[in-house]
């Protein structure tokens, strides 16, 4: 195996401040993602997502392609996934979390 060497060995010869930016890029790319990389860091099937939602593999392969959509829409999907859906507000000094949003799915269920 000449010439390749392990991701640790590889990490060792960085410098502390490239050490600290390959962090920070991870961290952010963890942070952010589309639906269908959440889909599948979930290890979740579009037929999966689809059976849920009681729709067809080609609606799910088309609602994570949209780019604008109800918040009701991406709700009942992330729900679909296990997860819950926050709308929240970032402004410089502080956040807020938008509760009327909250409301929708306790509204739903009543």
């Amino acid at each position: 195996m000449a010439g390749r060497h392990s991701f640790a060995e590889l990490r060792a010869r960085m410098s502390p401040e490239a050490q600290a930016r390959a962090d920070a890029e991870a961290r952010r790319l963890g942070e952010e993602m589309d639906l269908a990389e959440v889909r599948r860091a979930l290890k979740l099937s579009q037929e999966e997502i689809g059976q849920t939602l009681q729709i067809g593999q080609g609606s799910v392969a088309k609602i994570e392609k949209r780019t604008d959509m109800y918040v009701s829409t991406l709700r009942r999907f992330i729900e679909a996934m296990g997860g819950e859906l926050e709308i929240v507000a970032r402004f410089p000094d502080h956040a807020v979390r938008i509760k009327n949003f909250a409301d929708l799915s306790e509204k739903r269920g009543a």
